[in-house]
């Protein structure tokens, strides 16, 4: 049986009215565009697999328009949102939109960054558009604390797509592909125009997928060690790696005794290097001298 009720999604006009009605202007400081196109919501939602049984969290739902797609698609959805305003008419929208959905949405009013637990059961699923200042922050602090997620899909600007999804050797594969790749096998998962958020944006916009890694990385490192390997690596980018982790390992000689310990080239640079190598060369970190 199909939970949607007639017109329950918001077009440009509900948008825009309920904006006004609460007095918001989307502001640039929140990174806010807020999605106008019903039709784009629905295809998150259907890229994002989301699945009769599943418990969404979304970060930063606005006015509501993916809450209310997610909610016709979910067993339950909660809405993480800072804003105030937006807090506090969300539910109201859900009431009056989806009113047989009402005891399946919960709010939280906090910053996404200092939650530590949600209500109700265990979030198996992210789906998110993602305030463009803080995407990869909070992309990533989500995924270490609620370790239930299995599938994320998030919307985000497309030059932040391409550094989450990219790949060793690529020229933009950095500190946020290999610290999403230690949780989740990361892949683009489409592309998004300008025109369906108010306001425009100034640049495109991407969806990235992140499906949960069933095992972990092997290694007897945490994951504090090896993130720490990869700030130090990419902090010196064009660097090689026996300069680039010189402070990380204390001098040069042991950093490239760190590296060959690992089976990796001294002379090699981050970028080169999978998620995989940057554990072996945290687990051999050499011992500080006395």
């Amino acid at each position: 049986m199909s939970t949607t009720e007639p017109d329950a999604l918001l077009g440009p006009a509900d948008i825009r009215e309920l904006a006004a009605a609460l007095g918001v202007r989307p502001t640039k400081q929140r990174g806010q565009n807020f999605v106008i196109d019903a039709n784009t919501v629905r295809r998150i939602v259907r890229t994002a697999e989301v699945r009769p049984d599943d418990v969404v969290v979304e970060v930063g739902p606005g006015l509501g328009s993916l809450t209310l797609a997610l909610l016709e698609a979910a067993d339950r959805v909660v809405a993480v949102e800072i804003d105030d305003v937006l807090a506090g008419a969300l539910p109201a929208t859900v009431a009056a939109r989806l009113p047989g959905r009402v005891d399946r949405f919960a709010l939280v009013h906090s910053d996404a960054m200092l939650v530590t637990e949600l209500p109700g059961p265990a979030p198996t699923a992210l789906v998110a558009n993602l305030p463009y200042n803080v995407a990869v922050p909070v992309l990533l602090t989500m995924l270490e604390r609620f370790p239930s997620i299995e599938r994320t899909l998030v919307m985000v600007q497309a030059e932040v797509a391409d550094r989450l999804a990219a790949r060793p050797g690529n020229k933009v594969y950095g500190v946020p592909s290999v610290k999403a790749n230690w949780y989740a096998d990361v892949k683009r998962a489409g592309s998004i125009g300008r025109t369906v958020f108010w306001p425009a944006p100034n640049v495109d916009s991407g969806l990235v997928s992140l499906v949960r890694r069933t095992e972990p990385i092997r290694t007897t490192a945490s994951r504090t060690e090896v993130f720490a390997v990869v700030d130090a690596a990419f902090a010196q980018r064009r660097k090689t790696l026996r300069a680039a982790l010189s402070g990380w390992a204390g001098s040069a000689p042991a950093a490239e005794a760190a590296l060959t310990a690992a089976g990796i080239s001294p002379q090699a640079r981050g970028e080169a290097l999978t998620v995989e190598e940057f554990a072996a060369i945290a687990e051999n970190k050499p011992e500080p001298s006395a």
